[in-house]
């Protein structure tokens, strides 16, 4: 792992107490239900097919998007909650994390040169990936390499990948890259349709997420 600590930038990010993110988790309870494993239930035929990756010449960028949600994640050792705005284009992203109260928490941003990170005070830090990054600096990993295309309800065309389908062939869940991506409700399959609320597992990480408003570049 290689992160780099920066001067601190000129960003427009108020400091806030990283406690307070804390001290507020039990407030999001709404978010406790939000995305469950799939089970077979009675009536529903669960399928699951496997992909292979596709060559670089076949790989589809993932769409553009602009959205606000909430999130929440949970380990062993925390519980935080908050809400986020994400801006996602080809060549960059922009992902800021804000308490429930709004006070800032972080600036996550990515492009050709890397990932950098921005607390709220103002310290700077920069990776070659998001996830050790955010590993490193907030405690728990963003699998943004991924997540890009699974809070689109489909799968990364990098890697080997599994989606679990229901008898309509809507997406349930989709497991890639060591994680478990569960959709409730279930991604439809028309074109146009986006998902409401995801949840991330991975070991004993779990990261919830609900989306409020979406735009699609």
């Amino acid at each position: 792992m290689n992160i780099s600590r920066l001067s601190s930038a000129g960003k427009a990010i108020h400091p806030v107490d990283m406690l307070a993110w804390l001290a507020v988790a039990s407030m999001l309870l709404w978010l406790s239900g939000c995305a469950t494993t799939p089970k077979d239930t009675a009536g529903s035929a669960i399928k699951t097919v496997v992909l292979d990756p596709l060559a670089p010449e076949h790989i589809t960028p993932a769409a553009d998007f602009n959205m606000l949600g909430r999130i929440s994640i949970q380990d062993r050792n925390q519980r935080t909650s908050g809400t986020f705005r994400w801006q996602h284009l080809v060549s960059s992203d922009e992902i800021l994390l804000f308490t429930p109260l709004g006070q800032a928490v972080a600036e996550i941003t990515r492009d050709s040169e890397g990932v950098r990170l921005i607390t709220s005070s103002l310290e700077a830090y920069y990776a070659e990936n998001t996830g050790d990054l955010t590993q490193e600096i907030l405690g728990w990993r963003l699998p943004l390499e991924g997540l890009q295309y699974w809070i689109q309800g489909t799968h990364s065309p990098l890697t080997r990948a599994e989606k679990v389908l229901d008898n309509q062939n809507n997406v349930i869940a989709i497991r890639q890259d060591g994680w478990e991506v569960t959709f409730n409700p279930a991604v439809a399959s028309s074109p146009g349709l986006r998902p409401k609320a995801l949840a991330l597992t991975h070991d004993y990480l779990r990261i919830k997420l609900v989306i409020d408003d979406w735009k699609v570049e």
